[in-house]
């Protein structure tokens, strides 16, 4: 039951577009698939816990839609 009541509120952060929640659901994700974050992605989420918005990580960063695998800020939702 606490976890239906824990989704909930991580739900409710981000669909108030809160950086803080995007960054709990990334780190939950990644644990839960047992995918290790690298280290621009930890800095990435370190900065969504300050409270810093997505748009302003992402322009500070111009990198992290360089990819090989064209999985760039867009398909982690950070240009949202």
């Amino acid at each position: 039951m606490d976890t239906m009541a824990d989704d909930s509120a991580l739900l409710s952060g981000l669909e108030s577009e809160d950086p803080r929640a995007l960054a709990h659901f990334m780190r939950k994700m990644s644990t839960e698939m047992g995918e290790p974050l690298d280290s621009e992605m930890n800095e990435v989420i370190g900065r969504l816990e300050a409270g810093e918005s997505p748009e302003a990580i992402e322009s500070s960063m111009p990198e992290l839609g360089s990819g090989d695998d064209g999985a760039g800020a867009s398909s982690m939702g950070l240009d949202d």
